[in-house]
């Protein structure tokens, strides 16, 4: 049986790393089925023997297919070719030992280059794109509908979202103005524009097939998936391009693809113009992504939920969020929410899943203020929270505000409660996992510590730490052996 797996659909490695493209031709296995169709004159260019219901027909009779032209001729002139030169290979430590040889440091590393697609959103040459497109790049070139190219700086970007932000100098560019993706409906034609295996301004067209989908692609411990769902073919080499509608506006960028083979098998997934706006405008303001943040930890209440918590919860409906736990002084804490919540609605939307739930607070801000209807036992009620930042303050972060998880470079959890009575400590964040180029590795910080302090402030949760925006200049722990250790970062 095969496995799905998900491909961002735009870092092909085009130098150093060659792939092979091959394409099948229909053999003799394959069939091709046709279907009759009575056709009768009409002033209806399109009509079938079928008998529809006539309290549908105004939802389901099309008088013509939609014109994309308008769409595509214009929108394409405001899709771009993003080529990244990125190091790839292993990254040797820095080792005396090779230094008096006079080998360099970082021997075995090489450049490569890797593709993927942009949409101009300013005549000053701002660009949206992926993330994951100019993740790690040590140079980017951005070539225009017209053939000019130029070298391009990072504005920012949010590994969160999968959305950053690039700039070239140049003026009087053309444009691509956002839609609403909110207002998408299932069935919409959309048009994928980029430029997959490294071919000139392609265009492909599908509709809408499904909205808010979560897919666990995003690798990060904030990420938000509420991806739009369509059938417009996406390869290797879209990423960071248009999802457009018949309007000719931008309603997603197109991030991955789901597939069995490495190629577009039929799905292809777009982060929604809702998202990609606020991204855009905070990096473009105060070069951070403004994150608002409610202060629950939560669940979906679907089937699984119900098969799993229903007895012990009473609930038996599914829909709604439900409210695993409250962090003391956070946003819905202020607002009266409790553990045992039900969220139904957000400023009116029904939160029928998480990716819908996360959609809505990922495109606030802290400060902003939102109406939640609840249900609590058998009563409904209406409560208003406003927003926190990640420290629980209201107000918007500056650029020099620290993601010090990030900053870390690891996988953390919670200590468990059993080491901690071992250790005879109160609480801590445990690191689970070191990764590559984070202060724990530059540290040499083994897995396994347990982090007690940072900055002499008292580390009991995770919350702790994602509360902190300063730079770090200490940590202190301790391991679970009983050894503790202390290290000073140096500026």
């Amino acid at each position: 049986m095969k496995r799905d797996i998900i491909i961002f659909a735009g870092v092909a490695l085009l130098s150093a790393m060659t792939t092979v493209a091959t394409t099948r031709l229909l053999d003799k296995s394959d069939t091709l089925v046709s279907h009759d169709v009575e056709v009768t004159e009409s002033d209806t260019p399109f009509r079938t023997n079928h008998t529809i219901d006539s309290r549908f027909a105004s939802s389901v009779v099309s008088t013509d297919y939609p014109d994309l032209t308008y769409a595509a001729e214009n929108a394409v002139k405001a899709v771009v070719n993003i080529e990244a030169k990125v190091v790839v290979g292993s990254q040797a430590q820095h080792d005396p030992f090779f230094e008096f040889f006079g080998i360099p440091q970082g021997y075995g590393r090489r450049e490569a280059k890797a593709g993927g697609s942009g949409v101009i959103i300013s005549e000053d040459g701002y660009i949206v794109t992926n993330n994951h497109v100019i993740d790690n790049a040590t140079s980017l070139r951005v070539k225009l509908y017209d053939g000019r190219v130029f070298d391009a700086q990072i504005i920012g970007s949010d590994p969160a979202t999968d959305v950053a932000l690039i700039k070239i100098e140049a003026t009087a560019l053309p444009t691509l103005p956002f839609g609403s993706s909110d207002e998408l409906r299932l069935g919409e034609w959309v048009l994928a524009i980029g430029y997959p295996m490294n071919l000139q301004s392609t265009i492909t067209a599908g509709i809408v097939s499904a909205k808010a989908r979560s897919l666990g692609a995003i690798d990060s411990r904030t990420g938000i998936e509420s991806f739009i769902q369509t059938d417009a073919a996406v390869n290797p080499g879209n990423s960071g391009g248009a999802l457009v509608n018949t309007r000719g506006e931008l309603v997603g960028i197109n991030t991955i693809i789901k597939t069995s083979t490495g190629s577009y098998v039929g799905y292809s997934f777009a982060v929604p113009e809702s998202i990609v706006r606020k991204v855009v405008v905070d990096l473009k303001e105060s070069g951070v992504v403004q994150r608002a943040v409610l202060g629950i930890s939560f669940r979906a209440i679907d089937q699984h939920f119900i098969d799993e918590a229903g007895e012990l919860t009473g609930i038996n409906t599914i829909g709604g969020i439900y409210v695993a736990s409250v962090s003391d002084g956070g946003a819905a804490s202020e607002a009266g929410i409790r553990k045992g919540d039900v969220i139904l609605r957000l400023d009116g939307i029904e939160l029928s899943d998480s990716a819908v739930f996360l959609e809505q607070i990922g495109k606030r801000r802290p400060g902003d203020k939102i109406k939640l209807d609840i249900r609590r036992g058998e009563r409904e009620l209406s409560v208003e929270a406003t927003l926190q930042n990640k420290a629980g303050q209201t107000s918007l972060l500056s650029k020099d505000s620290v993601d010090v998880v990030e900053l870390l470079g690891a996988k953390l959890r919670n200590a468990p409660s059993d080491v901690c009575s071992e250790l005879d400590i109160k609480g801590g964040v445990q690191v689970t996992a070191i990764e590559g180029g984070g202060l724990l590795e530059r540290c040499r910080v083994r897995k396994g510590y347990i982090i007690t302090h940072i900055n002499d402030r008292p580390v009991l949760s995770i919350d702790d730490i994602e509360r902190m925006t300063d730079n770090v200049r200490s940590i202190d722990g301790i391991y679970p052996d009983g050894r503790a250790s202390s290290y000073t970062i140096m500026q």
